[in-house]
């Protein structure tokens, strides 16, 4: 078990390096080939409307070729669309970059499961801590991604080149890695078999409902900062090394907090733990309100990071409740659309926003989705200590 959940921590991080290279530089290279300036970040929104495109296939190639058959056909699609980001950067094409980021979207809608097979690599009693275990190997792609990004950006005489082929060696050895994983078999399909309740009677749950706007949202609002950073360092006149250092920060909060946030969570209990991902949420938008020099960009992106991975952990622990083995693909699959269909929108309105309206006013937009999450939280556990009562 230990081994397996070992190998897929290191798959996560792999994973995130892609990310976190993706975001540092989509958006830069987006604005030097860009027709106008506000759709600089449309490749990295390209990246989230595929993974959100992809998930009812990716649901579907889950159920049919199992964990790792799925997962080793994401990593031949990540091969082929970093190539493909190569040709683009290279021939100055920036329609081809977009289309190269849609395809992507499949091995991110791949890799968002990842965190869910974690939990079905552990004893039962161990899922939590699985689940954050894993979550942590995103550490990997908070050191390399940025330093990646940073080095590689004038390997070739068109800047970043060398970044999207540095990325097609990652997922040839991420193909490597997933070969040494052991998952569980595949169930066998017997006719007339019961495959579960319906997609809509499982989102009716509020447990279901609360841990979809926890990851969604969640991730929304991580991903509408973090996507307009680079291009507010660059406005405000930092050099890319240092928006590398800020994303290098940003991600080590966001999975470091891994190797203790099951625990935290088995101790005080996922609600509250989600709670306190709200709160340094809120924390952060306070800090990037305060000013635009260097330390107070690191400050707040690191407690970005760290508020998402007590948000996207405890989501992800939360929705173990909302379904029966049977109908984990589709139910999975719902709750990655709803997060990659939130990403896709703020990440159009990260560069939108970040270059029309300004880095203030994105900030306190960004308020909006934060104080909702913690309605969401309220509200179920006033439901259940409802329930608790009743019974």
């Amino acid at each position: 078990m230990k081994k397996n959940l070992w190998l897929l921590a290191i798959a996560q991080g792999l994973f995130l390096t892609n990310n976190v290279v993706f975001i540092a530089i989509n958006g830069l290279v987006g604005l030097s080939l860009a027709p106008k300036g506000w759709m600089a970040t449309l490749p990295v929104m390209g990246y989230v409307v595929g993974g959100a495109l992809a998930t009812p296939l990716v649901a579907r190639t889950q159920s049919a070729f199992g964990r790792q058959g799925s997962f080793q056909i994401g990593l031949l699609v990540a091969l082929a669309s970093a190539l493909l980001c190569a040709w683009a950067a290279f021939t100055q094409q920036f329609w081809w970059l977009v289309t190269a980021t849609l395809i992507a979207g499949y091995y991110s809608a791949n890799g968002q499961l990842y965190r869910f097979a974690a939990a079905e690599l552990a004893a039962p009693d161990f899922r939590e801590k699985a689940v954050s275990l894993v979550l942590a190997g995103g550490l990997v792609g908070a050191v390399l991604g940025p330093n990646l990004a940073s080095r590689t950006r004038n390997l070739f005489e068109v800047p970043f080149a060398g970044a999207y082929l540095a990325l097609a060696a990652i997922a040839v050895i991420s193909m490597v890695v997933m070969a040494f994983i052991r998952f569980p078999p595949v169930p066998a399909r017997r006719s007339g078999a019961d495959t579960g309740r319906p997609l809509a009677v499982i989102m009716r749950q509020p447990v279901f409902i609360v841990a979809t706007a926890g990851a969604a949202l969640g991730y929304g609002v991580m991903n509408l900062l973090m996507a307009a950073t680079p291009l507010a360092m660059d406005v405000c006149g930092f050099a890319f090394d240092d928006a590398a250092l800020v994303l290098e920060w940003h991600v080590i909060g966001m999975f470091a907090p891994g190797f203790f946030t099951g625990h935290l969570i088995r101790r005080f209990g996922v609600l509250p733990i989600m709670g306190a991902g709200v709160l340094l949420n809120l924390a952060c938008i306070g800090i990037a309100l305060s000013g635009v020099e260097l330390h107070q960009f690191l400050i707040a992106l690191f407690l970005l990071g760290v508020g998402w991975n007590f948000l996207f952990t405890g989501s992800t622990t939360l929705s173990l409740q909302a379904w029966r083995p049977e109908e984990k693909d589709r139910a999975q699959a719902a709750i990655n659309f709803f997060v990659f269909a939130t990403m896709a929108v703020t990440s159009f309105a990260s560069g939108a926003l970040v270059t029309t309206q300004g880095w203030t006013l994105l900030n306190i937009g960004s308020l909006a989705p934060v104080v909702l999450t913690g309605l969401a939280l309220v509200w179920l556990a006033w439901r259940r200590r409802e329930a608790a009562r009743a019974a």
